[in-house]
């Protein structure tokens, strides 16, 4: 049986996009959140082989460091043409310093390199796992992904990391197009577009109520 969460959680992230996001996702449900950052709690090193297994070591720190409920996310873009890279090494590509436009021109130059030149050579998607962890050490994990296309150059200023070059399946625009609630805005308002979205939406039935 899913275990509910209420009160105060923590998000497990230093990343201002992704906290923003979740902020935004969790309004509306009574809990009060605060950043990893916030309480200044350490990184912990990813050293799992999936988004969910990534997720949870973030979780579970978090949870165990601050002694409250915490939320992490783990997320990234697979490329097709690429077996799926960059995968869950998403952030890595960026580099210590977060340059994501150098990341974007890295998937570019590699997807030349494979001829990938139509939009169906071209395929990727945006994965998300959210896993909830609380203080006693159990857990529970939530996946959402989106399909779509990659465009150069980049379009957009909106959103973080790969979002400009992100056309999900059925819009003209792409993520760094689209306003927040567009994107990521939750039923009725919003379609629940995006990965995150898509993976809170599964979280919140089990765990929020």
């Amino acid at each position: 049986m899913a275990r509910k969460l209420v009160g105060r959680v923590v998000i497990a992230t230093h990343n201002p996009g992704k906290l923003k996001e979740m902020r935004e996702l969790l309004e509306g449900y009574g809990v009060e959140a605060v950043s990893a950052a916030e309480l200044k709690l350490p990184e912990p090193r990813e050293s799992g082989m999936s988004f969910a297994e990534n997720a949870r070591i973030k979780a579970r720190a978090a949870a165990k460091a601050a002694r409250l409920p915490a939320l992490a996310d783990d997320s990234g873009l697979a490329v097709t043409a690429l077996s799926g890279e960059p995968g869950i090494h998403s952030a890595r590509w960026a580099g210590k310093d977060k340059d994501f436009a150098r990341a974007m021109r890295l998937v570019e130059e590699k997807l030349h390199r494979a001829n990938a030149k139509t939009p169906e050579q071209r395929r990727a998607a945006f994965i998300a796992a959210l896993c909830l962890a609380w203080p006693d050490g159990s857990d529970q994990c939530f996946e959402g992904r989106v399909e779509g296309t990659l465009v150069w150059p980049p379009r957009g200023d909106k959103g973080f990391g790969y979002d400009p070059m992100f056309l999900p399946d059925g819009f003209e625009r792409t993520f760094g197009e689209m306003d927040a609630e567009e994107k990521h805005g939750l039923p009725p308002r919003g379609r629940g577009l995006s990965h995150r979205a898509r993976a809170f939406l599964k979280l919140a039935e089990a765990c929020l109520g």
